[in-house]
């Protein structure tokens, strides 16, 4: 697959943390259980980020290697 397709699916994933950081801090007050769920998805989102760029980084760096 592109290079260009994966990075978009990093930045897809600070897309979604930045929408449960929101909806988390929107319903704090009225419903905290569904607020630490959506900031639960938030970190999951962030970690699924820095995993994804670092195994991208990985591979091309291995295939600058190889080339």
């Amino acid at each position: 697959m592109n290079q260009t397709v994966y990075k978009i699916i990093e930045f897809g994933y600070l897309i979604i943390a930045a929408f449960f950081v929101y909806q988390s801090f929107a319903i704090w007050t009225a419903e905290p259980g569904k607020a630490y769920l959506y900031a639960l998805f938030a970190i999951v989102a962030l970690f699924m980020f820095f995993f994804k760029r670092n195994f991208r980084k990985k591979f091309e760096k291995r295939k600058d290697q190889d080339s």
